[in-house]
């Protein structure tokens, strides 16, 4: 929403908002454009001459006033940054900041318009699905998994939700699924538009090959191409073959394709590095799914070999702050080396029968080897970790809101330390 509410200023609209929590970079972000930030869901924050109010999925029935501010983003990303160094000038909504484009959407007269949609609802009155409000010529079904504990019952009902956005897709569009994923392959296969398979399978049309990595970035094979993207892992290397063969269907030559990818600078909140002090490395991750979260990790050991990692994890969503991952979360998080867990977020507002134990989970992985500790709070784990950190470390803070701010605290209190002792491995 903060995206949006830039892309209506700079198109000469007057815009305010309210949230609950705001939290950079989105806040930085938006303070910049001169935007009135409002912290609260109040009446008040309302302007008395307001000629359109925009209601959140955020906000629950009852409530006095509205507005509102899983990798889907950097496909989107990459998609629109092809098609922006292809010429197409493409308008675009991301849910993200990609630092190539400066914000997250851009509203124009194109007939290219790049969106990231998922299957949460649109708002109490609505609770279909947002991305059915799209009409996409072209559609990108990345993956499906269960999320949104909070909106859908089971897997099924999420499947649903997809079924019905691919009837959509006019015959004449396209359909890009991850091949790679069983539920995907299922839900397309009574799509009327053309559908090709993306991934490394070998029922894959489109099969990615010869994929390797380095600390700068992965180089695969599509087709008969090669290409080469400043992005780590196997969800990033699929993500850049959605992306480029989407834009081929558009006509963009690969020598365009290629210039994109090589100057693609990345989402804020992926992957990103947001400072080092006495040679540790803190990474800020907006991954809170156990999958997004087991794909960092890995992602993290290719470009930092060698490296002990840290995950820290902050159980915040909808859905993570209930009981529905409580036996997928160690396995995501005993791939680092060592765990922080925080207390889950807003407790008074799941059932103490439903809520995530992140106790369990902590004694899970402990069990596993990696050692793994339960703390309150972003200040309690700074106390706890920062004795336990050596230079080359690598501290990946996973949440999917502010956190506490912990990234700046963890580095500030590594700069008041002495040297910290090297180690060898």
């Amino acid at each position: 929403m903060g995206s949006v509410a830039a892309a209506l200023q700079e198109r000469g609209f007057k815009v305010t908002g309210s949230d609950e929590n705001v939290y950079p970079p989105m806040s930085i972000f938006l303070e910049k454009k001169g935007i009135a930030l409002k912290e609260g869901y109040r009446a008040e924050n309302i302007p008395a001459d307001a000629d359109v109010v925009v209601i959140g999925n955020a906000i629950k029935r009852g409530n006095s006033v509205v507005t509102g501010t899983h990798g889907k983003t950097t496909t989107t990303a990459l998609l629109a940054w092809i098609m922006e160094k292809a010429g197409r000038k493409p308008g675009y909504l991301i849910g993200g900041l990609p630092k190539n484009l400066g914000q997250g959407a851009r509203l124009n007269d194109s007939k290219y318009f790049v969106i990231e949609g998922d299957e949460y609802d649109s708002a109490f009155f609505d609770k279909r699905s947002k991305f059915l409000h799209y009409l996409p010529e072209l559609l990108i079904v990345n993956n499906i998994e269960f999320d949104h504990a909070d909106i859908f019952n089971d897997l099924d009902e999420i499947k649903l939700s997809f079924r019905r956005l691919l009837n959509i897709v006019p015959q004449n569009g396209m359909v890009l699924v991850n091949g790679d994923d069983p539920r995907c392959v299922e839900v397309a296969r009574d799509c009327l538009a053309q559908m090709i398979e993306v991934g490394f399978s070998k029922n894959c049309a489109q099969r990615i090959r010869d994929v390797t990595y380095s600390a700068g970035g992965s180089r695969f094979k599509l087709g008969e191409g090669t290409f080469e993207i400043p992005l780590i892992g196997e969800f990033n290397v699929r993500n850049a073959a959605m992306a480029a063969i989407a834009a081929r269907f558009y006509d963009v030559s690969k020598t365009k394709i290629d210039n994109a990818f090589k100057s693609f600078s990345g989402i804020a909140r992926r992957q990103e590095v947001r400072g080092e002090a006495r040679g540790v490395k803190v990474i800020d991750d907006f991954g809170h799914h156990p999958t997004a979260i087991a794909h960092t990790l890995q992602a993290l050991r290719h470009r930092y070999r060698g490296h002990r990692l840290w995950a820290v994890f902050e159980p915040r969503s909808n859905t993570t702050r209930r009981a529905v991952f409580q036996q997928q979360l160690p396995d995501a998080l005993k791939l680092a080396d060592g765990v922080f867990i925080a207390q889950v977020a807003k407790l008074e507002q799941i059932p103490e029968e439903e809520r995530l134990n992140p106790e369990a989970v902590v004694n899970a992985i402990a069990k596993a080897g990696p050692p793994a500790f339960y703390e309150q709070n972003a200040d309690a784990i700074v106390d706890r970790i920062v004795p336990m950190l050596r230079p080359k470390d690598i501290v990946a803070v996973f949440s999917n809101g502010g956190f506490d701010n912990i990234h700046e605290k963890l580095l500030e209190r590594l700069k008041e330390l002495q040297p910290l002792r090297s180690y060898k491995g």
